[in-house]
C-alpha cells in the first residue's frame, strides 16, 4: 500500500500529467472561437446589425488579448487562485449574456453587451497564462513543442465544443451560450489544483522526445477524427445516438495523453523526483539566452571595420574573424590610435525590456505583420457565421469546427515547420511565418469568390495561416528579445489582434457588409413597389440588414488579401535583418553540416 502512494503522489507531481492536465483546460479556453456560431444568435435575438456584431467582436478579442492584469495577479496570487478568478469571469460574463438573449434579464446597451463579452472572454487569459506559465517553468528546454501543442489545443477548442454541444441540440440555439459560460469554469476548477509549476525538472530526459512524438500523433489523430465527423455530420443526417458516440469517441481520444504520466510514473526504471532534481543540467546553451553574445563584445568601430562578407561566413568562421579584428581594434585602442566605445543597450539576440524593444524596427516588423495577418484570419474567425450564410450555407457550425480544427494543425505544424527551418538550416524563423501568410492570402481570394465549394478551402486555408502566427511570433520574440520580460513582450504583441480587428472588422467588413444590404434592401424595396412601398418598408424597419451572395465580403476579402501579401513582404524585410542572429544561435548545426 505503501509503494501505491508514493507512485501516486509521483504521479501528482508529474510533471506530464500537469502538461496533459493544461492540454485539457486548454481545449476549453478557446470559447473567442465560438464567437463565429454565438454572433448570429445574438444578433437575431437583440435584433443588431452587423457593425453592432463588429463591435461584440473587438470587445472579445480586447478580452482575450489584454493580459497584463492577468499577469500581474498571476504573480500575486498562487496559480489556483488565478484559475478560480479566470472560471468566476467567464461564468459572470458569458452567463450574463445569456441571460440577456433568453430574455430572462431586461435587454442593456451595446456598451453593457461588450463590456460583458470583454469579461467573459478575458477568463481565457487565465487559463492560458496559467497553462503556459506552469509548463514553460516544467518544460524550460522545450519551449517551442510546449507553447505550440498548448496554444493548439485552445485553437481546436471551437471543434471540440461544437461537438459537445451537437449532443444537447436543441430549438434553443442560446443553450450554446449557457455551455460557453458553464463549460470551461467547471474544468478550470476542476484542474486548478492540478495545473502548476512542479520543481525538479531542469533536464531534459531520454523520453522527453517520445513522449512530445506521441502527443504529436494523438493531436494529428485528434484533428483528422473531429474533421472526419464534421464532414459527416454536415453530409449525412445522424440520429442523436451516433452523435453521442462520436462524441464519445472523442473524450477518449482526448484521454490518450494520460498514458505517458501513467507509463513514466509506473515504470521499473522511473527515476524518483528527489534524484532526479540532482540531475546536472544540459552545459548547451539555450536559444534566446544569447551564450554566442556574452563571448562576442561588439565595439561600435567593429561594425563600421567589419567587411560585409563576414556576415556570410559560417558561425565558427565569422567568430574566428571577428576575434581577429577586435583585437586588433583592442591593441590600437590601448596604443592610444582609437577610441573605444561599447555599444548601448542589447543587442539582437539578448534580454530586451519592452520599452527598449518598443524603440527596435524588427519589434514593430513583428508587431505590424502580425496585425494584417493575424487581424485577418481574426475577422473571417468572427465573421464565419455571417459570410457562409452570405454564401447560402446554413449550418455555420461546420465552418467554425473546419477553421477551429486547420487552426489548430496550423499552430502545431507551423511550430513544427519553423523549428525545421531554424535547426537544421539555421535561418530565420519569420521566413516560414511569410509562407503561411501566402496561404492566407490564397484563402481569402477563395472566400471572396464564392465559388461552389470556396467557402470550405478559404476557410481551411485563412485558419492554417492564422494559427501559423501564434506558434511562430512567440518563438521568435523570445530568439529576438529574449526570455527575461518575454510576458511583456508577448503581451504587447498578442494587442495586434484587437488593434487588427478593430481595423478589419469594424471599420472596413461591417460597413461594405451594412452597405450592401442597404442597397439589396433598397432594390427589393424597388421590386415591392408595385404591392405598396409604404406596408413593405414598415415591415422590414425593425429587422436587421441581410446581406446576400459573395458581394457580401467580396470587397473585404481582396483587401484582406492584398495586405496578406504586405505582411507576407515585411516577414522577408525581417529574414534578411536577423540572418546574423540565427546564424550565432543556431549555427552550430550548419557547421557540423560543413564538415
Amino acid at each position: 500500500m505503501g509503494v501505491l502512494q508514493d507512485k501516486l503522489l509521483s504521479l501528482y507531481r508529474s510533471r506530464w500529467l500537469v502538461f496533459v492536465a493544461a492540454m485539457w483546460l486548454q481545449s476549453w479556453a478557446g470559447i473567442g472561437y465560438l464567437f463565429g456560431s454565438i454572433s448570429p444568435i445574438i444578433k437575431s435575438s437583440l435584433n443588431y446589425n452587423q457593425k453592432q456584431v463588429a463591435m461584440l467582436g473587438v470587445a472579445k478579442d480586447l478580452g482575450d488579448c489584454v493580459g497584463f492584469i492577468t499577469g500581474i495577479l498571476c504573480e500575486i496570487l498562487p496559480i489556483w487562485g488565478a484559475l478560480l478568478v479566470g472560471a468566476c469571469l467567464n461564468l459572470f460574463g458569458y452567463g450574463s449574456v445569456w441571460l440577456v438573449v433568453t430574455g430572462r434579464v431586461p435587454t442593456i446597451p451595446l456598451w453593457a453587451m461588450c463590456a460583458l463579452i470583454f469579461v467573459g472572454t478575458n477568463g481565457e487569459t487565465y487559463f492560458n497564462t496559467v497553462s503556459l506559465v506552469s509548463c514553460v517553468q516544467n518544460f524550460p528546454k522545450s519551449r517551442g513543442p510546449v507553447v505550440g501543442i498548448l496554444k493548439g489545443f485552445a485553437g481546436l477548442s471551437g471543434a471540440i465544443l461544437t461537438q459537445i454541444y451537437a449532443i444537447f441540440h436543441s430549438p434553443d440555439h442560446a443553450s450554446l451560450l449557457f455551455m460557453a459560460a458553464v463549460g470551461p469554469s467547471l474544468v478550470g476548477i476542476g484542474l486548478m489544483f492540478i495545473v502548476r509549476p512542479v520543481g525538479g525538472h531542469r533536464q531534459v530526459r531520454p523520453s522527453d522526445e517520445k513522449s512530445f512524438t506521441f502527443v504529436y500523433g494523438v493531436c494529428l489523430l485528434l484533428a483528422a477524427y473531429l474533421m472526419g465527423v464534421m464532414i459527416v455530420q454536415d453530409l449525412v443526417p445522424l440520429n442523436e445516438i451516433v452523435i453521442t458516440m462520436f462524441t464519445a469517441i472523442l473524450f477518449i481520444i482526448l484521454l490518450i495523453p494520460i498514458v505517458i504520466p501513467i507509463s513514466l510514473v509506473f515504470s521499473p526504471n522511473q527515476i524518483p523526483i528527489e534524484e532526479e532534481a540532482l540531475l546536472q543540467e544540459q552545459q548547451n546553451s539555450e536559444p534566446g539566452q544569447s551564450q554566442q553574445y556574452s563571448d562576442e563584445v561588439i565595439l561600435s568601430e567593429l561594425e563600421d571595420e567589419k567587411p560585409k562578407e563576414v556576415d556570410l561566413l559560417p558561425a565558427l568562421e565569422r567568430r574566428k574573424h571577428i576575434a581577429q579584428l577586435q583585437s586588433k581594434l583592442l591593441q590600437a585602442a590601448a596604443e592610444g590610435a582609437v577610441k573605444v566605445k561599447r555599444r548601448k543597450g542589447p543587442h539582437r539576440g539578448e534580454d530586451f525590456t519592452l520599452t527598449q524593444a518598443l524603440i527596435k524596427a524588427d519589434f514593430w516588423l513583428i508587431f505590424i505583420s502580425m496585425v494584417l495577418g493575424s487581424g485577418s484570419g481574426l475577422t473571417v474567425i468572427d465573421n464565419i457565421g455571417q459570410m457562409s450564410q452570405s454564401l447560402g450555407y446554413h449550418n455555420t457550425h461546420i465552418f467554425v469546427s473546419i477553421i477551429s480544427i486547420w487552426n489548430f494543425l496550423g499552430r502545431v505544424g507551423g511550430g513544427y515547420i519553423s523549428e525545421i527551418v531554424v535547426r537544421d538550416h539555421a535561418y530565420p524563423r519569420p521566413i516560414a511565418l511569410a509562407v503561411f501568410q501566402l496561404v492566407m492570402t490564397i484563402g481569402h481570394v477563395f472566400i471572396a469568390m464564392g465559388w461552389p465549394g470556396a467557402m470550405y478551402v478559404g476557410t481551411l486555408l485563412v485558419g492554417l495561416g492564422y494559427g501559423a502566427h501564434w506558434a511562430i511570433v512567440p518563438a521568435t520574440a523570445s530568439e529576438l528579445f529574449g526570455l527575461r520580460n518575454f510576458g511583456a513582450l508577448y503581451n504587447f504583441i498578442t494587442l495586434a489582434n484587437p488593434v487588427g480587428t478593430l481595423v478589419f472588422s469594424s471599420l472596413i467588413a461591417s460597413r461594405i457588409y451594412d452597405s450592401e444590404a442597404e442597397k439589396q434592401a433598397r432594390d427589393g424595396h424597388h421590386d415591392h413597389r408595385s404591392t405598396g412601398s409604404f406596408m413593405f418598408s414598415s415591415l422590414n424597419a425593425g429587422q436587421p440588414l441581410k446581406c446576400e451572395g459573395s458581394i457580401c465580403f467580396f470587397l473585404t476579402s481582396i483587401i484582406m488579401a492584398g495586405l496578406c501579401i504586405v505582411a507576407s513582404g515585411l516577414c522577408i524585410i525581417l529574414v534578411f535583418r536577423t540572418k546574423i542572429v540565427y546564424a550565432n544561435l543556431y549555427g552550430k548545426s550548419s557547421t557540423s553540416r560543413l564538415r
